[in-house]
């Protein structure tokens, strides 16, 4: 069960850096485009898992929505669209609630996943996956909103971690 692991690393290392960098060098860094950064990795590591462990990704649908290879491979594209809109920054905002909007929206298939033992990302667990699935989703889901959707306040917002 490391791709929780994976998934927190990759969202939060840029932005750490940005923020330990700033600490230490008393220069202003832009800690919210490190998170765009860091979220556009991890949606470029959850796009990938629709291509390579494609078959995995089918079974955690149930056998009953239509075009379930079609819908991998096509979320799968979406995710990589999302990662694609964080690093552009007149299309961050945009990004952050089609990130929310996903993050939502698939979570269902999480449920399904882990109450079915689907190998694939933890949910082999079960239902024992959810208690770290489900605030896996909702960390991500606040980290999505305060760096990509919510306006700052003002422009030490953008620096120092302050946002």
């Amino acid at each position: 069960m490391i791709t929780p692991i994976i998934m927190l690393a990759l969202m939060m290392t840029p932005y750490l850096l940005a923020w330990g960098m700033s600490a230490a060098s008393h220069r202003e860094f832009n800690t919210r485009s490190a998170a765009a950064i860091g979220l556009s990795a991890l949606f470029i590591f959850t796009g990938i898992g629709h291509f390579v462990q494609t078959e995995a990704m089918v079974q955690m649908l149930p056998s009953w929505v239509p075009m379930r290879l079609g819908l991998v491979y096509g979320s799968g594209l979406l995710e990589f669209t999302i990662a694609l809109g964080f690093l552009i920054s007149n299309y961050r905002r945009l990004a952050g609630w089609l990130a929310a909007a996903v993050l939502i929206l698939f979570f269902p298939a999480n449920i399904y996943a882990a109450l079915n033992y689907i190998p694939m990302g933890g949910h082999e667990w079960g239902p024992v996956y959810l208690l770290i699935r489900a605030p896996l989703q909702v960390a991500i889901l606040v980290w999505v909103y305060w760096f990509t959707i919510r306006q700052p306040t003002n422009i030490s917002d953008l620096y120092q971690g302050n946002v």
